[in-house]
């Protein structure tokens, strides 16, 4: 409500009559009848879900995009298949072993850092308001919700070994990865685990979801090694992406669905204060990308004498992924802050990763691994409940965790089946390799 209708409000209660005005008891009555009853706060909550959700959904368009865009033409077809057989396969494996080994409830295999092997059950068709717990919100949204996190993990593996690796074994990882290694170590923060017990803060992923899809894309791409000419004879060969105008559209579209995957995380919709925190996180999420993308334009233009474009985009991811461990209790200057530095994180991490000979196609790792770990430690200078130590423990437990869990997959594939194309297949692009299709021209200067 304004100023403005506020004190008209004001204006009008206090021109009325005495006898007009309820007594205490009969305001105590108003409040009860106005309360929102806990089977409205259920379904507002779904709905939340519901609509959190599918923007996160949105999310997996947003980065087949961005993929697509900044890979070469010839590897284009290649990149929009492992992206649509990704979330596939997130779907039916999260169903099967994913969301009951992340929200075991009381049925933990190992307390606290095994959960359940089951199936996800829903609840039956017409349930009741006396057969479900009101508490929350139903099954069937919960694990909507969640899948969706699910997938955008293995998308940030996707685009960080592209143009080199094989479709089958990148899928057979896809499949470990949302099946058990994302789910364990979920599990051991937002299914109660010991990182929840220890105090570890993450409201909405930058670790959980962001750090882990970037641990696994680095391990993935040194033991994939870098493509052929990235670098050659000491200098370092950028690649020109296919479409830049589809990698911009793809980032508008994951700043959108970010929307989704901070303010759902506020896993309740029932009250006045739920539905301005949620509208809180909006604000501040928007802020950060904002910031991170700002920060990137400055930086590159002092540099490297011109901005960007490409260091733009991932700098409004980074500053996204950074304020994704608490966009709740920051102010608006506090989130444009830390998204800010997300954002120019990048900007250095890029080169860095380049001297190491580090070949991740799109930036994933600067913008989910190394923003997702600034993120997790900034928690500490907005929330009060979070501690340095316990931030530190989180990001260290979980980064060896999915450090070993991707190097005995990767290695595994790599004996078994390999894992990176010839390089007579790479060459010719892999459009034409693993799907037989011709590629798109290449648009070259000179």
């Amino acid at each position: 409500m304004s100023n403005k209708f506020k004190r008209a409000a004001l204006a009008t209660l206090l021109a009325t009559p005495m006898a007009a005005v309820p007594t205490l008891g009969a305001a105590q009555d108003i409040e009860v009848a106005t309360a929102v009853p806990t089977e409205v706060g259920y379904i507002l909550t779904t709905f939340l879900f519901l609509v959190g959700g599918f923007l996160v959904f949105w999310m997996a368009a947003g980065f087949a995009m961005l993929e697509a865009g900044l890979v070469r033409s010839k590897n284009v077809t290649m990149q929009l298949t492992k992206n649509m057989g990704l979330f596939g396969l997130a779907c039916i494996f999260y169903y099967l072993i994913g969301f009951n080994l992340m929200y075991p409830g009381d049925g933990w295999t190992v307390a606290g850092v095994i959960g359940a092997f089951a199936p996800t059950v829903l609840e039956p068709v017409g349930v009741g308001a006396d057969a479900t717990d009101l508490s929350y919100a139903s099954v069937g949204s919960d694990f909507f919700f969640q899948l969706m996190f699910c997938a955008a993990t293995a998308s940030i593996v996707s685009g960080a070994v592209a143009e080199r690796i094989k479709l089958w074994p990148f899928l057979i990882f896809t499949v470990v990865l949302t099946a058990v290694i994302y789910p364990v170590q979920a599990s051991w923060k937002w299914g109660g685990g010991f990182l929840d017990v220890a105090n570890f803060q993450d409201f909405a992923g930058s670790t959980v979801v962001h750090s882990v899809g970037g641990w696994a894309a680095l391990t993935g791409a040194i033991i994939l090694g870098p493509r052929l000419g990235k670098y050659k004879g000491g200098r370092v060969h950028p690649f020109m992406g296919s479409n830049l105008p589809l990698a911009t559209l793809g980032t508008f579209i994951l700043w959108l669905g970010w929307f989704g995957f901070n303010g759902g995380s506020q896993l309740a919709m029932g009250s006045v204060g739920d539905v301005a925190d949620i509208s809180r996180i909006f604000a501040n999420t928007n802020a950060a990308a904002a910031a991170g993308s700002v920060a990137a334009l400055i930086l590159t233009q002092l540099m490297f004498k011109k901005p960007d474009l490409t260091m733009i985009l991932n700098g409004a991811l980074a500053g996204l992924v950074a304020i994704t461990a608490e966009p709740l209790t920051p102010s608006l200057g506090q989130a444009s802050l830390i998204g800010a530095v997300g954002g120019a994180l990048v900007v250095f991490a890029v080169p860095m990763l380049d001297r190491f000979k580090i070949d991740d196609v799109v930036g994933a790792i600067p913008v989910h691994l190394f923003a997702g770990i600034w993120g997790t430690i900034a928690v500490v200078f907005t929330n009060k409940g979070a501690t340095l130590g316990a931030q530190l423990y989180g990001i260290l437990v979980v980064g060896f965790f999915v450090i070993v869990a991707s190097a005995i997959v990767w290695f595994a594939l790599k004996v078994t089946m390999g894992i990176r194309v010839s390089e007579e297949e790479e060459v010719n692009g892999l459009d034409m390799a693993e799907l037989g299709m011709e590629a798109y021209p290449e648009f070259t200067i000179g």
